[in-house]
């Protein structure tokens, strides 16, 4: 286990990831805000679901993701059709207005990270990705109900793997 030193420098360094988040958003337009950008990213990597199941994975509760959905509907990025099981629920899919979006939003981010880190060997930003990662399975597995990474075959990280790469700033 690290030093008491350690894990409170951890906290001040992720405070100021701040910085980076806030960057993010700054190159978002201005019509498209983060949440609506998780909104986009997570249909286009998950396909159509309910709004049950993007408010879980954006883990925010459901007035917050309804309000990002409505958004993303109304600028018609985003539709909302029957559910063929339950026609009383509504199965949400990405348009074509909204690829094109999730697109540009993921054009942008990525510009934004090589002029940033341009300095950074291809080794580093690896490193980065990994251990970043491994700290968002950590909080997850940890969390109330959740697993212990390597204490259960496959480690828990295993069944959040596809989670690592996403294509927005989100």
């Amino acid at each position: 286990m690290a030093a008491r030193s350690q894990y409170e420098e951890l906290a001040r360094q992720l405070s100021a990831v701040g910085a980076v988040k806030r960057g993010l958003v700054r190159i978002l337009p201005s019509e498209c805000p983060g949440g609506t950008a998780g909104v986009l990213t997570l249909l286009a990597k998950y396909g159509e679901m309910r709004i049950t199941r993007l408010a879980e994975l954006l883990a925010v509760n459901m007035s917050v993701t309804s309000r990002h959905v409505t958004h993303a509907v109304e600028s018609g990025w985003v539709e909302r059709f029957p559910d063929p099981a339950d026609k009383r629920s509504r199965i949400l899919r990405l348009t074509p207005a909204g690829e094109e979006l999730l697109d540009e939003l993921t054009r942008r981010t990525t510009e934004m990270f090589a002029h940033n880190l341009i300095d950074w060997s291809d080794e580093e930003v690896g490193q980065l990705n990994t251990l970043l990662s491994r700290l968002r399975d950590s909080f997850s597995c940890r969390g109330s109900g959740g697993c212990t990474p390597g204490k259960h075959s496959g480690d828990c990280r295993a069944g959040h793997a596809d989670e690592v790469h996403t294509r927005t700033p989100v």
